[in-house]
């Protein structure tokens, strides 16, 4: 009996292994990431937006559907709606879907629905089509991807005041350097009075600078007298 046991193998040692986790433990894990992650915070110029741009597209909803309808009604080559691919926020591209006119700024009122949808920001930016040289070269870090474009901007404000300063791609690389709620409140300011100053000039004024001095004389007036 002792010469059998002396011929059996020895079994090896196992290596060390870390215990394995309970039961309890993995579930815990495993339940941890199927939860969603929380969503970043909204930053004061995202809360403008979708506060703000949510309530211009309520009050701008019957006058837009009431401008579809009219388009519609002239059947219009293109449809009512007028489709571009343009680069937003971290160079993702998006459709931007405008209405097929110009009067009123309707064309820009009928994005709202892009800046409630984050694809556009009230101030920002103006929206570029992909392959755009004022992207940058490719592959490099450029600010416009950092940023959603806008639905107006620094450049659309000053774009008329004729100063050799004030190109589109030196006015939007100022925003972008000097970005901030109070600039925004501003550019948003001059966005709405530029129209409405424009068009209190059309307005046919009837006042005494229409009047010349010939409609005041009595008649048989003369000059020598």
């Amino acid at each position: 009996m002792q010469t059998q046991r002396k011929g059996q193998r020895r079994p090896r040692p196992r290596p060390w292994q870390p215990p394995r986790p309970s039961r309890t433990a993995a579930a815990r894990r495993a339940l941890r990431a199927l939860a969603p992650t929380p969503p970043p915070r909204p930053t004061a110029k995202r809360t403008l937006d979708v506060l703000l741009g949510s309530a211009l597209l309520l009050l701008a909803s019957p006058l837009l559907a009431a401008a579809a309808l009219a388009l519609a009604a002239c059947r219009r080559p293109g449809g009512v709606l007028t489709h571009s691919t343009r680069t937003g926020l971290h160079g993702r591209p998006f459709v931007l879907r405008s209405l097929r006119t110009r009067r009123l700024k309707l064309d820009v009122v009928s994005r709202l629905h892009h800046v409630v949808r984050g694809e556009l920001s009230l101030v920002g930016p103006a929206p570029l089509a992909p392959g755009d040289v004022r992207h940058g070269t490719p592959g490099a870090r450029h600010w416009r991807q950092e940023m959603r474009p806008g639905l107006t901007g620094l450049a659309q404000v000053r774009h008329r005041s004729g100063m050799p300063w004030d190109e589109a791609a030196l006015l939007d690389q100022h925003y972008a350097e000097h970005q901030g709620l109070r600039l925004d409140l501003a550019i948003l300011a001059e966005a709405v009075r530029a129209p409405l100053r424009e068009a209190a000039r059309a307005l046919p004024w009837r006042g005494k600078a229409h009047l010349s001095d010939t409609d005041h004389r009595l008649p048989g007036y003369r000059t020598a007298e």
